[in-house]
């Protein structure tokens, strides 16, 4: 490399390109290392955000051809088939292609002056005096070793990093392993409705699902704790009494396996010269396994205090325990919410989520849900649903089953 960078970047997608462009535009010299030959390639997510979300982080409208469809609610089904739908006057989520959408991100970062180094992987950390002082990396055969006043962690799931750093890394006992596909000759679909699928036959431990597209095309995938993806996946689009018949003639375009961290963010996502940014800090919902959009809203704080610290001088982990602070601020309540929320899904037998769904569909609730659209912050939400009496009954019911199954 030509200079030394004041800040390397390990990882282009959405994360790491919203800390590299917050720093580039603060003037901070930023390296990009991406694995890959191209940013967003492969896709391993489905990309179904949250518009309100994309508008927080004031990326909505996003270009011509990202989005891929919009939706305005959902419909859920329990493991017998009960179901439950809530929708909205309008749009209030929308799928995104992943490849353009990470393709975007990076091109900001780029057009505020950020460099990105393509097959470029991050083997390990520099450490000196205990602070991270760079990175070794490895492209085309050829190893260097790239120094930098600070380093930051979004390379995803595997925490590679977070681990050299001499931090806690994310609960391996809460993750559950999915698979997305895309496939072509659905039939039946409604094509403005995601639609959620419950249950232990098909994906015990989480859940299935199926975004549409256009042109009889479909996201779908799910994830598990235990079990097989891929046979999982095959038995849900020829054997699910409703799904199947939407999906039995499907074909699968292509195919990505990945983990899904749903434990809640890592204890500490700093120390000297270090910051975790994204799924690398487990930044995801314990609910859905969505993490774009509270990744990203972290990253922006990520690159506020980095930029900061290369200002003052100070890359210490007391100094940088601001990011910890502040995203503690934004995520605490919602995140312990989404993870007592998660567990009561958990310890919820088939039998229990179909008396759920029909106790929802019965009361009504999806009026009552009408007023809620922050589907990242959904802590928050909940406290808005709640003045609601229906949603106070609901509450109840499972608050009475989780203490009857937890004495």
């Amino acid at each position: 490399m030509t200079s030394v960078p004041d800040a390397i970047v390990v990882g282009g997608g959405p994360c790491g390109s919203t800390v590299a462009a917050g720093l580039a535009r603060q003037g901070v010299n930023t390296v990009v290392f991406e694995e890959h030959e191209q940013v967003g390639v492969p896709s391993h997510c489905a990309g179904h955000l949250s518009i309100n979300g994309l508008r927080e982080l004031k990326l909505f409208p996003l270009p011509k051809g990202i989005i891929e469809n919009t939706f305005c609610g959902a419909t859920f089904y329990s493991p017998g088939c009960n179901s439950f739908s809530i929708r909205f006057s309008s749009p209030i989520t929308c799928a995104v292609d992943r490849a353009l959408f990470d393709q975007y991100i990076a091109e900001r970062a780029a057009a505020y002056g950020a460099t990105y180094r393509p097959e470029s992987r991050v083997e390990r950390l520099l450490i000196k005096d205990g602070c991270v002082k760079g990175v070794v990396v490895s492209r085309k055969n050829e190893t260097e070793k790239v120094s930098a006043r600070i380093v930051v962690d979004a390379e995803g799931i595997s925490s590679r990093l977070v681990r050299l750093a001499g931090l806690e890394t994310l609960n391996r006992r809460r993750l559950v392993n999915a698979v997305e596909a895309e496939v072509e000759g659905t039939e039946d679909l409604e094509t403005n409705i995601v639609e959620v699928f419950l249950g232990r036959e098909y994906s015990p431990g989480f859940y299935a699902w199926l975004i549409p597209k256009r042109d009889k095309r479909a996201k779908i995938g799910l994830a598990a704790k235990s079990g097989n993806p891929k046979e999982l996946l095959e038995k849900f689009m020829l054997k699910h009494p409703v799904a199947s018949v939407k999906l039995r003639k499907a074909r699968i375009l292509q195919i990505a396996f990945h983990p899904i961290t749903l434990g809640g963010p890592i204890p500490m996502a700093c120390s000297n010269g270090f910051l975790a940014v994204g799924d690398a800090a487990s930044q995801v919902k314990p609910t859905t396994g969505g993490g774009v959009i509270l990744g990203m809203t972290c990253a922006e704080i990520a690159a506020q205090v980095a930029s900061r610290s290369l200002q003052n001088g100070d890359v210490s982990a007391e100094f940088l325990g601001q990011y910890q602070k502040r995203c503690d601020r934004v995520l605490r309540f919602d995140m312990n919410v989404m993870l007592r929320a998660r567990k009561m899904l958990d310890a919820m037998s088939d039998r229990k989520i179909d008396e759920f769904i029909g106790l929802c569909a019965n009361l009504g609730l999806d009026k009552a849900l009408l007023g809620v659209k922050d589907l990242d912050f959904q802590g928050r939400s909940l406290l808005r649903a709640l003045r609601n009496p229906k949603m106070l009954a609901v509450l109840g019911y499972l608050l009475f089953f989780y203490l009857a199954a937890n004495p």
